[in-house]
């Protein structure tokens, strides 16, 4: 037997009759319908939208007015701005482990990020996580290159 559209059918038991409800009490669900006797869920209409409290503040508009939630999983960078690069002899390779080095960075537990405030004037090849969009064009103005490290 060929499958064709006009001769689909469902299953047996797979479509079932509607309830028809409120029409006596041999009917199954007569009177009340199953909502019970009286009450704000008894009504017509939906009976409260979801999250709906009684009046009192729902906890969706509460919870972002509290304080202290942290970000689940925040970008934390160790941060040079190119003013400080100034110090660094010309044509050398800056990186974090160059930097320590150079007693520009102190602390080295985060990947390096390269702010944009001030000027550089000497050429460097850098090294770094990130950079900002002005620090990536100063950098390259003063005829250096960045590198983005993974």
């Amino acid at each position: 037997m060929k499958l064709q559209l006009n001769s689909l059918k469902a299953n047996n038991g797979a479509r079932r009759r509607k309830l028809r409800k409120g029409r006596g009490i041999a009917a199954g669900q007569g009177a009340s319908c199953g909502f019970g006797m009286r009450g704000q869920k008894s009504r017509s209409g939906s009976p409260t939208r979801p999250g709906f409290e009684g009046g009192q503040m729902p906890l969706y508009r509460r919870v972002p007015k509290l304080k202290h939630f942290k970000l689940i999983n925040p970008k934390a960078f160790t941060i040079v701005n190119v003013a400080a690069l100034n110090s660094i002899k010309a044509g050398s390779t800056v990186n974090l482990d160059s930097l320590v080095k150079s007693g520009i960075v102190t602390s080295p537990k985060h990947p390096l990020k390269i702010l944009g405030d001030g000027e550089i004037t000497v050429k460097l090849t850098v090294q770094a996580a990130g950079f900002t969009a002005s620090a990536r064009q100063k950098i390259e103005a003063a005829g250096g290159t960045c590198e983005t490290l993974d």
